[in-house]
């Protein structure tokens, strides 16, 4: 079992950036592939980005490509999600993700979650 932690979120004015971290618990940390949700008020949860165990392969939702990226050091038991170009639709509570299989990009496939930190992006 793994517990993920994440921080890192805040207020920030559109075209800023952030630096999100996930942090895990457990000696198993490089078994899991890992990835980043969101969630906006009203709206559902939705993939942002993932990253395969090794950190070798790495994907990103359309909406969040060329501006975001994921990286891992296993070393550290750490994920990241440096996030440049901020826009206001940006704005949502920011999710980190586990399992220990291949990288995937739906959320119920995905076997362990973080509470979350919320991101917010004003014009």
């Amino acid at each position: 079992q793994v517990q993920l932690v994440e921080s890192g979120g805040g207020l920030v004015q559109a075209g800023g950036s952030l630096r999100l971290s996930c942090a895990a618990s457990g000696r198993t940390f490089s078994s899991y592939s890992m990835g980043w949700f969101r969630q906006a008020p009203g709206k559902e949860r939705e993939f942002v980005a993932a990253i395969t165990h090794s950190g070798g392969s790495t994907y990103y939702a359309d909406s969040v490509k060329g501006r975001f990226a994921i990286s891992r050091d296993n070393a550290k038991n750490t994920m990241f999600l440096q996030m440049n170009t901020l826009k206001p639709e940006d704005t949502a509570v920011y999710y980190c993700a586990a399992r220990r299989a291949d990288i995937a990009t739906r959320g119920v496939l995905y076997d362990y979650w973080g509470q979350g930190t919320q991101v917010t992006v004003s014009s």
